[in-house]
């Protein structure tokens, strides 16, 4: 049964509010924490390894490892936090428990096909990945993915780990728990990178990752959920699990199509913007995975707590006052970094062959893509809220929506604009975006408020 609700709502509210704070600041401040790290980690592989054929295999060894790791499982991570909370509020601990076990093991099956699939085709891949690679280093990045290839199971295992951890109010440590693979990487490169070349590279990334892995799945043990990869059958806690993840994956993976598109057609414009728009994206993707990431690791537990009691006046006051805080603090970062674009690019880039004219069309590039900070901000509260209603299906129909305004926009914009439009045209979707899953929101709890109110 739920708990009876206060007369006076407003204290525990408050204490909601709170708490959420404390969970995104925690967020924040590792995030930071593990991205400093991860800058001294980038200056000791140049220092080793320079502009290297090495290196280039290695970074482009790692980009399917990080795709299958972003896909599958956090599209897991989202479908089953709001399931697992609700069962745990509700049913218990055991059954939650149970519910996890399924869970983990199902993640566990599909990464390992899906490497051991992306392994059989790699010979297909690469070519087409690294197309401009000669054939030696075209070899070298195929055996050193066969090598990263266990990074994928590892990195699964500890971001599930990772959002169990924080559906118990843990935040800082799991947040802060990558910093290892960076400490490693610089270790391996410093110390056994001119013995062992760039393989000291995937020796040291392994290490890193599966020191991660144990570490949040002992954390995780130690707070009563144990890493234990047992399945308990089919139940209406997994087959909920299983209904939600589908559309969440392929959303994610509509994505994905997205940051393609945007490529191939900077692509089809003057040279240079193609990295015009990777370098711009940089400033922008930081700013987002700090502020947004903090706030949407931070309320989705609690959000689940309230849905799972059936909380709908807390909801839409939590969702109000996180909208509101949301854009108080975007709104003048994104101020911020349109004015100062020029400055932040010519510090930050102008160096060497990056010269003036570079450094002008970058900055016109971030200042439209700063644009989008504060809808994109605004509108994770909003996502979160709808995936953990369990509506999945919502996220998939604004992923499908916005890859086709992206390519629309894209080649209006792009013929006014340059290579600027296409940042352009990713901010205004992104706005559209917040208002289709503010509409999304704000129909479904209408709707839970009707049914509860004829239960």
């Amino acid at each position: 049964m739920p708990p009876a609700v206060e007369a006076d709502p407003a204290p525990r509210l408050l204490e909601i509010n709170r708490s959420i704070l404390r969970a995104a600041l925690s967020v924040g401040a590792a995030g930071v924490a593990v991205k400093l790290v991860a800058t001294f980690k980038e200056v000791a592989v140049a220092a080793v390894y320079g502009r290297s054929d090495a290196l280039d295999a290695f970074l482009a060894a790692a980009l399917i490892p990080n795709l299958l790791v972003n896909l599958i499982s956090e599209s897991m991570n989202q479908a089953l936090v709001p399931t697992l909370v609700r069962v745990r509020e509700l049913e218990g601990r055991e059954r939650a428990q149970q519910l996890l076990s399924s869970s983990m093991l199902a993640l566990c099956l599909l990464l390992a096909v899906a490497s051991v699939a992306m392994a059989l085709f790699a010979h297909v891949l690469f070519p087409v990945i690294a197309s401009n690679f000669s054939p030696p280093k075209l070899t070298l990045a195929i055996h050193l993915f066969y090598g990263l290839l266990p990074v994928v199971l590892l990195t699964g295992v500890a971001t599930n780990c990772t959002a169990v951890l924080n559906t118990l109010d843990r935040f800082a440590l799991p947040a802060l728990a990558p910093i290892v693979i960076s400490i490693a990487v610089i270790a391996g490169a410093v110390f056994y990178g001119v013995r062992f070349g760039i393989w000291a590279m995937v020796a040291a990334t392994l290490a890193g990752t599966l020191l991660q892995a144990i570490l949040v799945a002992g954390m995780m043990g130690s707070h009563g959920y144990h890493l234990n990869l047992r399945w308990y059958g089919v139940t209406a806690a997994t087959r909920e699990v299983a209904g939600q993840y589908g559309p969440v994956l392929l959303s994610s993976v509509v994505a994905s199509g997205g940051l393609l598109v945007d490529q191939a057609m900077a692509a089809m414009l003057p040279a240079g913007s193609v990295s015009a728009l990777v370098y711009a994206n940089r400033f922008v993707s930081v700013i987002i995975s700090l502020l947004a990431g903090s706030v949407s690791a931070a309320i989705v537990p609690y959000l689940s707590k309230l849905i799972a009691h059936r909380d709908w006046d807390a909801c839409r006051r939590t969702l109000r006052t996180w909208f509101a805080i949301s854009a108080l603090v975007s709104i003048p970062i994104a101020a911020a970094l349109i004015v100062g674009a020029h400055f932040i690019v010519r510090v930050a880039l102008q160096h060497g062959r990056f010269g003036p004219r570079d450094t002008t069309v970058v900055a016109s590039v971030l200042a439209m893509y700063a644009i989008q900070i504060p809808f994109y901000a605004t509108s994770r509260v909003y996502y979160r809220f709808v995936v953990a209603m369990r509506r999945t299906d919502l996220v998939l129909y604004c992923g499908i929506l916005n890859l086709a305004l992206d390519i629309v926009l894209n080649l209006v914009l792009m013929r006014r604009f340059g290579v600027a439009g296409i940042a352009l045209a990713t901010s205004i979707w992104t706005a559209i975006t917040l208002f289709y899953l503010w509409l999304c929101s704000r129909g479904l709890l209408r709707r839970a408020v009707a049914e509860k109110g004829t239960a």
